[in-house]
């Protein structure tokens, strides 16, 4: 596509190149560019002119039903290095800006190094970044999230172009504010008129068959992807914010977006998990922020599941196949539930009034307790059931060892009330429950009964340890305590004492 100056805009000098790209997939090392576009701005945000092209990846285009490029597409479309000396000049000496810029700017530096050219820094401004300094308050902030909190219009999302004329105007929104600048918006224009790109390649380009490292990967996408599981469904409602409530660092917040934007399709393909720790090493990533991401991730994904009270078995396999995919271990799955659980009974648990004193129904009904329905009016059975579900109870199909009451007005004499004899289950009426309901208890701490108890507090002698005296992770500590009737905030750090007792617990059994 040829320049398009602004009619305003043609005589001021550009402030800031604004660049998008479209890929066959999330690698740098493995993926290509199919479509760029640079949108350069004045200062005051006005564009001054645009320039977009597609580009033909020597291989499958990919994700087809996201950017609607398609292997014709491109087939007689300039490689990148037959457009490389045209780029240069549009973006030398200035600041480059993107919305997830380290995700672009890798991209724009792997097609350069394979077109021979060698690539100078290149200064950049992050507006997803800069979304925490100007939009503070946003639960999402991909482009679609940032441009409709500032009132920036986004057509034809996930192209080329339509992306970089949103993220221009919301740079220039950014820039127009009333409210302190970003102190990077100042330095990178001055960090980026000191930057010399060479006139041209200084080696030959790479062809696809002598790129190093090539993989053999399927396209991120063959077909438009089925209907969502109903856990994955839920990470387009999965705020940053619970990510980081669960342990994930600030620094990892880019890297946690983009991981959400993989998976939100339910679909976790091979090529997509393989692509994962090449995004870490984009977002320049330690080891350690890779853990903590993961975890507070799918601890996040697990509260989610627990919402209405129980993780069912495809819940449960979909967690574990995104843990799977991030690199931890089924074990660290129940722990993660066992710990999300804990805190929703806790928290549904808060507030709960004592049993009157002349409470007559014995043992009270608790949060979390299981509770099975026979025999009962239909209107009245739906309506206790939704109450107790939204109080934390737990509605099951089948009377087990694990059933806490069946609830029955014997009008009906079947399998269940068969079972609940044989097991010796407690049976109370329709008008029973609803008084159980009332009055109902925050749930006991459970006990494993080859974990003998340990006193929380701890003697002067015993040496306060810290968590890094013990190989188990937080996360199992946490869950072991909620487990074993111990206080344990379900966020932030252990205490020494916490600690203290799942070491001596652990001994016992060792």
């Amino acid at each position: 596509m040829r320049p398009q100056p602004t009619a305003n805009g043609r005589s001021l000098p550009p402030h800031f190149a604004i660049i998008d790209v479209e890929t066959t997939g999330l690698s740098p090392k493995a993926d290509r560019i199919v479509e760029l576009a640079v949108v350069r701005i004045n200062q005051s945000g006005m564009v001054i002119d645009e320039w977009a092209t597609r580009f033909n990846p020597e291989g499958p285009v990919g994700a087809t039903h996201i950017h609607g490029i398609s292997d014709a597409d491109v087939a007689g479309a300039p490689l990148f290095r037959d457009l490389a000396p045209t780029l240069v000049p549009r973006i030398a000496g200035l600041p480059i800006a993107a919305h997830n810029a380290r995700f672009d700017l890798a991209f724009l530096r792997a097609e350069f190094r394979r077109a021979g050219w060698d690539v100078p820094w290149l200064p950049a401004y992050c507006t997803l970044e800069g979304s925490h300094h100007y939009l503070p308050h946003l639960d999402r902030r991909r482009l679609i999230d940032c441009c409709w909190s500032a009132g920036v219009p986004l057509d034809n999302a996930h192209s080329a172009l339509g992306d970089a004329r949103a993220t221009a105007a919301l740079l220039g929104h950014y820039l127009q504010r009333p409210t302190a600048p970003h102190p990077l918006l100042a330095s990178v224009r001055h960090e980026a008129r000191a930057v010399a790109w060479p006139p041209g390649p200084s080696r030959a380009s790479l062809s696809t068959s002598t790129d190093p490292a090539p993989r053999t990967r399927a396209a991120r996408y063959t077909a438009p992807a089925p209907k969502q599981p109903a856990l994955l469904a839920q990470l387009t409602k999965l705020s940053l914010v619970e990510v980081l409530e669960e342990g994930a660092p600030l620094g990892a917040v880019t890297y946690i977006e983009t991981l959400l934007d993989v998976l939100e399709d339910g679909i976790i393909t091979e090529a997509e998990a393989g692509s994962l720790q090449d995004l870490v090493e984009v977002y320049e990533l330690s080891p350690e922020d890779v853990e903590l991401a993961h975890h507070a991730f799918v601890l996040a994904l697990a509260h989610r599941a627990l919402d209405d009270g129980h993780v069912s078995r495809d819940e449960r396999a979909q967690l574990q196949a995104v843990a799977s995919t991030l690199s931890l271990s089924e074990k660290l799955v129940r722990s993660l539930i066992a710990e999300a659980d804990a805190a929703r009974a806790a928290r549904l648990g808060a507030g709960l009034g004592s049993l009157p004193a002349d409470w007559a129904l014995g043992e009270p009904l608790r949060v979390g307790d299981k509770v099975v329905f026979t025999g009962c009016d239909e209107r009245e059975r739906e309506r206790l059931e939704n109450r107790a579900r939204e109080l934390g109870v737990r509605i099951t199909g089948n009377v087990s060892g694990l059933t806490a009451m069946l609830v029955t007005d014997d009008s009906f004499d079947g399998t269940k009330s068969e079972r609940a004899r044989e097991l010796g289950t407690r049976r109370v009426t329709p008008t029973e429950f609803a008084l159980l309901l009332r009055y109902l208890q925050p749930a006991l701490p459970s006990v494993n009964p080859a974990t003998p108890q340990v006193p929380t507090t701890v003697t002067a002698q015993d040496a306060a340890p810290t968590v890094a005296s013990t190989t188990a992770s937080p996360t199992e500590i946490r869950a072991w305590g909620a487990a074993n009737g111990h206080a344990v905030g379900v966020r932030g750090r252990l205490s020494a004492e916490l600690v203290r007792a799942y070491e001596l617990a652990h001994a016992a059994q060792s």
